[in-house]
């Protein structure tokens, strides 16, 4: 009797809980609710700049890693901190799209903020800018060693930043024939 009891309530528990593969995965319904709930994040400094067609792309790659790592969704939906490990999957998706593609320059320094500074023409197309944003990549990665170096030179040094200015108009001249001219002011104060 002790047998059939246990063999029913494991059959019970198999088949409320789901022991297939097939209930492991997520729902097409529970990864757009997930996704939902990434619009939250639109407004962080790296996704401000993105297309709603790469937001889509970077929300996916966000419910993917969650997925794996969560396999059964009612787990990762009721965990206590259920935000704050959304949040971390964020910034580890940010981290690694910036160490996987440096062309995402253009969301360190975005196209507008370079026309306003002169550096770009206005009216670039995407063919256009993506040919500047992959020279510039290409020159940050022979000039910093690793990401890590390149964001502490960044945040550290205004040095960097003047490198970064150097590498952004030695593009916009070689692609685009666009000179860029920067005049100094010379400050004086009276008695001089």
């Amino acid at each position: 009797m002790r047998k059939v009891s246990m063999f029913v309530l494991t059959l019970a528990v198999c088949m409320g809980v789901g022991c297939s593969k097939e209930r492991d995965k997520w729902s097409e319904k529970e990864r757009a609710e997930l996704r939902g709930e990434l619009d939250a994040y639109r407004e962080m400094a790296y996704l401000d700049n993105l297309a709603d067609e790469e937001f889509d792309d970077f929300s996916y790659d966000v419910v993917d890693a969650i997925e794996v790592d969560y396999p059964v969704y009612t787990t990762f939906v009721e965990m206590p901190g259920k935000g704050d490990t959304i949040q971390v999957y964020v910034v580890s998706t940010i981290v690694e799209e910036l160490r996987a593609d440096a062309h995402n320059m253009r969301n360190i320094y975005p196209y507008p903020e370079l026309v306003a500074e002169g550096v770009l023409p206005p009216g670039l197309n995407n063919r256009a800018q993506r040919e500047f944003y992959r020279c510039l990549a290409n020159k940050v990665d022979s000039y910093y060693t690793s990401v890590a170096d390149f964001f502490n030179a960044i945040l550290a040094d205004t040095v960097a930043t003047s490198t970064m200015s150097q590498f952004q108009r030695d593009c916009a001249s070689d692609l685009f024939d666009w000179d860029i001219t920067i005049e100094e002011v010379t400050v004086t104060t009276e008695g001089e």
